[in-house]
């Protein structure tokens, strides 16, 4: 049985389309070429982080996060970047008796603002700069099970990327639900993986509860 439901964040609960384009601004670049190139870098299999290299070789993110920040452009979101499915589907599992958590690769910066918006809703909110470990580590995946009171194999850990989520979740022994939003999920919605992998296959978060419930009746 499904006992705990645990997001990624960034095209999962939190619409990126903002955030990529005020790096499109900070680099110089027009944000349709900025997000052409995104899309390249994805179907290629290759990090997205090389994006920038793309455009500005020798590109730090950590430095050039910083340096927004010291510019008053800090990497931000709000609530009118969450997904509009988002508060209902948490209000939904939570009414299931759900136990609830958001884990993704954030900064600490967007860990605080995680917190802002998603406390008290979830019980509990960690991101990769909390833990040292970045997905697709297994350790991130190892810090998620120590943490959720519930065995791996009752844990859903929903995302939007095969590579990242999906891919060591399961190796971690956990269900996994795919969204289909977002550049990854859509590039990459008719793989084998992306079709094969997932426990479901959701085209919004609403669905979670009554495939959960579905799921939990099955294995009864």
């Amino acid at each position: 049985m499904i006992r705990a439901v645990v997001f990624d964040v960034g095209e999962c609960l939190v619409d990126e389309t903002r955030e990529y384009g005020t790096w499109a601004d900070w680099l110089g670049v027009p944000r349709h070429t900025f997000a052409a190139m995104f899309g390249a870098v994805i179907a290629q299999g290759r990090d997205y982080r090389e994006v920038f290299e793309e455009f500005r070789p020798g590109f730090d993110l950590a430095a050039q996060r910083q340096a927004r920040a010291d510019a008053g452009q800090p990497e931000y979101f709000d609530e009118s970047d969450l997904y509009p499915d988002v508060r209902d589907s948490l209000k939904a599992l939570r009414a299931d008796g759900l136990w609830l958590g958001i884990a993704g690769n954030q900064t600490t910066r967007s860990g605080g603002i995680l917190r802002t918006l998603f406390t008290p809703d979830v019980d509990m909110i960690g991101t990769s700069d909390d833990w040292g470990a970045s997905k697709p580590d297994p350790e991130f995946f190892v810090r998620v099970a120590d943490i959720v009171p519930a065995d791996p194999g009752e844990i859903l850990y929903v995302g939007d990327r095969v590579d990242n989520d999906l891919a060591p979740a399961v190796a971690a022994g956990m269900c996994t639900a795919l969204v289909h939003r977002g550049p990854w999920a859509t590039i990459h919605w008719h793989s084998k993986d992306a079709e094969q992998l997932p426990t479901f296959r959701v085209e919004s978060l609403l669905e979670l509860s009554p495939r959960i419930t579905q799921f939990n009746e099955r294995a009864h």
